[in-house]
């Protein structure tokens, strides 16, 4: 409508002159006389008035031609304008739908310079034929004037600046708590749910942990069990989504730790404690004490991630909300493994697991990381037993980057197909220091074959140590190997390694172990190699 409302057709001046003055009527009127161009009032050109009356008698399709160009050159200037600012003027728009009562007018915003003509039509700008900085200029000076008029009838009728969830969700949030919303027995008892047809649907959520933080893990399940539990409601079906969080046992501690530290104190064992003098045991906190400092913890960091999951919308019923270290929870998980016992559903056995000395407890494979580093390999002879026990001439060499669990071998493994040593397939060898250093009968262990021997890496022939290598231990199944622990879970030596390496720190043995070797006469040599060493996260 852009041409229909910025162009008006007027009769010829009442003179019959060409440009002369007189009283113009509008084209509609009975005289059905076809007149000439003309602009709006607000609009510049006019001047050019006599050109577009003399140009119209040698063009009859002079109207239409300036017509369109008109209509071009407003909606070139439109996109200008949008195009400079179109992203402030879409976001303030789309929020200005009160329109008050200004007066006795109706308060009618201008958006890119385009202002309410008196019949309600829109009015075009005044700077159609401007240069292009003008137009640029003036447009965004009118997208100002309507974002400010914008804001001005948002903030009257009590919107202010931009959509922010944050002043209103939690409100509605708490008022669905105190409303009960999410009380599975609020409207109807389980008994006359199920007289009705309609079975409680129950599930319990996943719990986070205590001190822990949102992250997209728990988003993700946070929405997919929301929906279930919206959904089954809205059927009718009283609906119970149990929520709860994870005591953390070993983030905790460490964060615990972490703390006793800055204090210049650290967690220290009842034996280590009791032996220790007066001075060192105000440094060492004890078991006890120890677990309070954990539960103070507790309540000082446990109410983030409850706050958090709140603000995603979970509709969980939190007047049931449990811990795992709550004496009614830790007497159902008893409950629950001695029934899983007694089905044969679970057993307790001797398993690999990720130990960490300095937190002293087993550690996840998901919190383990591995780097590369510089270490070293140590080639040794493994003596081949005679048939009486007694060492052989004969001897294995064997590569270990860990020496201090030799103490922990049950086998030596070769590939079958290796040409070298299939002869020595079946018999015995000696476990090097077995005899704790003195001339008594040392420990004999099988040799064995498998495939999974690489016969280029090193020297062909593979210690087992079931106890301390995850691979080996999956062999010791194979064959039915014991599995040897050498070390306490300190990571010192224990009494499995004899009487002259016991207690000693897994480094020291091991630099202790290779000199009494090299004395012995079973160190082949010792070179540099890059490892995979296992660190945990923690």
């Amino acid at each position: 409508n852009y041409s229909n409302t910025t162009v008006k057709r007027r009769r010829r001046p009442s003179s019959g002159k060409r440009g002369g003055p007189g009283r113009t009527k509008d084209s509609s009127s009975p005289s059905g006389r076809s007149g000439t161009i003309m602009h709006s009032a607000n609009m510049p050109g006019h001047r050019n008035n006599q050109t577009l009356r003399r140009r119209r008698r040698s063009c009859p399709h002079a109207p239409a031609v300036a017509s369109l160009l008109l209509s071009s050159s407003l909606l070139m200037s439109v996109a200008s304008a949008f195009r400079l600012v179109g992203s402030g003027v879409a976001r303030r728009s789309s929020l200005a739908f009160a329109r008050p009562n200004v007066g006795s007018r109706t308060a009618r915003p201008v958006v890119g310079g385009f202002g309410p003509c008196r019949n309600g039509a829109a009015r075009a700008p005044s700077f159609l034929h401007s240069s292009a900085t003008e137009v640029e200029e003036r447009a965004a000076e009118s997208t100002a004037t309507a974002n400010e008029q914008y804001d001005a009838l948002n903030k009257s009728s009590g919107l202010t600046g931009s959509y922010d969830p944050s002043l209103f969700e939690s409100e509605i949030y708490s008022w669905w708590e105190k409303a009960g919303c999410f009380d599975p027995d609020a409207k109807q008892s389980a008994d006359s749910a199920r007289s009705a047809g309609r079975e409680p649907y129950v599930l319990p959520m996943p719990p986070p942990n205590v001190t822990g933080r949102l992250h997209m893990g728990h988003a993700i399940f946070v929405a997919l069990q929301d929906v279930l539990a919206r959904f089954h409601r809205m059927r009718g079906r009283p609906v119970l989504w149990t929520p709860g969080t994870d005591h953390a046992g070993i983030a905790t501690q460490l964060q615990v730790e972490k703390a006793l530290q800055s204090e210049g104190k650290r967690r220290g064992t009842d034996v280590e404690i009791a032996n220790a003098s007066d001075e060192e045991k105000e440094k060492l906190v004890g078991r006890t004490e120890f677990l309070e400092k954990v539960w103070e913890y507790k309540e000082e960091q446990g109410g983030a991630i409850t706050s958090q999951l709140r603000s995603l919308g979970a509709s969980a019923d939190w007047t049931r909300e449990r811990f795992t270290m709550d004496p009614a929870l830790s007497v159902g998980v008893t409950e629950a493994f001695n029934r899983l016992h007694e089905k044969g559903l679970i057993y307790r056995g001797t398993y690999m697991v990720n130990w960490s000395p300095g937190l002293m407890t087993a550690v996840s494979d998901l919190e383990v990381e591995y780097t590369d580093e510089e270490g070293k390999l140590y080639f040794f002879k493994y003596l081949v037993a005679n048939d009486d026990g007694s060492p052989s001439e004969e001897f294995l060499p064997v590569a270990t980057t860990r020496p201090e669990t030799i103490f922990g071998d049950t086998a030596v493994c070769v590939n079958p197909n290796d040409e070298r040593y299939t002869h020595l397939i079946g018999k015995r060898a000696l476990v090097p220091m077995s005899d704790n250093g003195e001339s008594g009968s040392m420990r004999s262990i099988p040799i064995i074959a498998d495939e999974y021997v690489d016969m280029e890496f090193g020297t062909g022939a593979l210690k087992i140590t079931p106890g301390h290598d995850p691979n080996d231990y999956d062999i010791g199944k194979r064959f039915d190997l014991d599995i040897l622990n050498v070390m306490n879970k300190d990571a010192t030596m224990n009494a499995a390694c004899g009487s002259r390496y016991e207690g000693l720190d897994r480094f020291d043995a091991r630099t202790k172990l290779w000199g009494d070797m090299e004395e012995a006469g079973l160190v082949i040599k010792v070179e540099p190699h890059t490892q995979r060493v296992p660190r945990s996260q923690r």
